[in-house]
């Protein structure tokens, strides 16, 4: 029996649609393919591994922090805008109070791909005061315009206890340096590994973790008010005085001033040459060569999984940059670490949402940290009296912020 003319037109017209519907969406996700491929080979960096020798007798602790270069070409500069920036150069220039060898070099803290942080004094006298405290040496080939930007958002940051405070500078002559001040046990990443056997069988670890979180978010806050992207917000760039109600955030060789640049919410990076540690950056950098306070928040979130995970390298199994791109850019994130408060877990989740708008601000995260603190309150441990801290300018500043202080293991109190 023959088929009807009808039906097999039909049929072929149904098997023609739907080729074309397969074609076109193999060609888009051609598309999609090549221009991942293309952000990948622009991104393309390398892995840097700096070493870090702890403030006391512990095994060396390795920091890494992987850098990659910008995808896209830097957007021109306004000429009044690099009017003002020639005037910022030539205000920074000083008569210097110090050089080099009058620094007594002491502990290694870290390096970057910057600079070198040191635990220094003078040979002879002090710094403003300040017979002890830290300071930046500048590698080979930093460009002199750099450092000053970071002395002048470092100026601009002063008087707040949660943020490294700079004391004085020499950028006359090579190597740049600059003198901050005094703490006593480097970086949190290096304080954390340090003494993570003690840390981690603490029945008030989590405590502890929200206060450090907190004086984190009052930095960043702080920053945003003063309309300053940090850039390069991470475990290793936080600096320990006293864990956890001194910790102050540092490094500021990324960091962008806005009130400075075209746009007031958001930049694009300049330097096709600028190197950024792709591990904290959100993916709508990646994606669209675009950087916010969003971005910052962004990274907050990843501090905290650094700070539960004791340090851990951000996206663990993944080994090279275009993995990392990749994981990033498909919208998968940092596994949930294991013994995380629910609460610290519900910030950490926020600030990677997408899109970037629907992130809290740090003002939102300042309040939620508060709150939680205010609940921990509540469970004070009083069983040892010689194991809860209370020094009288912590539990004031607690007492102002809505929060109180919390039990801490003499051993803890380093």
């Amino acid at each position: 029996m023959d088929a009807d003319p009808k039906l097999i037109y039909i049929l072929i017209g149904v098997l023609a649609f739907i080729t074309l519907v397969f074609t076109v969406l193999g060609l888009m996700c051609l598309r999609k393919v090549r221009f991942l491929n293309q952000t990948i080979r622009q991104l393309q960096g390398n892995m840097f591994t700096p070493a870090i020798l702890p403030l006391r007798p512990v095994p060396v602790v390795q920091e890494e922090e992987e850098v990659v270069e910008p995808p896209f070409q830097p957007s021109l500069q306004p000429s009044g805008i690099e009017k003002r920036s020639k005037r910022l150069w030539k205000g920074l220039q000083q008569d210097p109070h110090f050089t080099k060898s009058d620094l007594s070099l002491l502990q290694l803290i870290k390096a970057g791909k910057e600079g070198v942080f040191y635990q220094a004094r003078m040979t002879r006298g002090t710094c403003k005061g300040h017979s002890m405290f830290t300071c930046k040496i500048s590698k080979e080939g930093v460009r002199l315009k750099h450092v000053d930007m970071e002395v002048s958002i470092m100026k601009k940051l002063v008087h707040h206890k949660n943020i490294l405070q700079i004391l004085d500078w020499n950028t006359t002559a090579e190597p740049y340096i600059l003198i901050m001040e005094y703490v006593s046990y480097g970086t949190l990443r290096t304080f954390l590994q340090t003494n993570r056997n003690h840390l981690s069988v603490d029945p008030e670890l989590q405590s502890l973790f929200t206060i450090a979180s907190y004086h984190i978010a009052l930095a960043m806050q702080h920053l945003r008010s003063k309309m300053i992207m940090h850039c390069d917000l991470a475990l290793r760039n936080i600096m320990v005085n006293k864990f956890p109600w001194e910790v102050k955030v540092a490094e500021f060789g990324l960091a962008r001033d806005l009130t400075r640049m075209t746009s007031r919410r958001s930049s694009r990076w300049r330097n096709p040459r600028q190197r950024v540690p792709l591990r904290w950056y959100p993916p709508e950098y990646f994606k669209n060569n675009y950087y916010s306070f969003k971005g910052d928040v962004w990274a907050f979130g990843i501090v905290l999984w650094e700070m539960q995970t004791f340090g851990t390298l951000p996206y663990p199994n993944l080994e090279t940059s275009e993995d990392v791109i990749y994981h990033i850019c498909l919208g998968h994130k940092n596994t949930n670490p294991d013994g995380c408060r629910p609460e610290l877990l519900h910030i950490m989740r926020d600030c990677w949402q997408e899109p970037y708008t629907l992130r809290p601000s740090f003002n939102d995260i300042v309040y939620m940290l508060e709150n939680v603190m205010e609940n921990d309150a509540d469970y004070v441990d009083v069983e040892s009296p010689q194991s809860l801290v209370k020094e009288d300018a912590d539990y004031h500043e607690a007492k102002c912020l809505r929060t109180a202080s919390v039990t801490l293991d003499d051993k803890s109190a380093v």
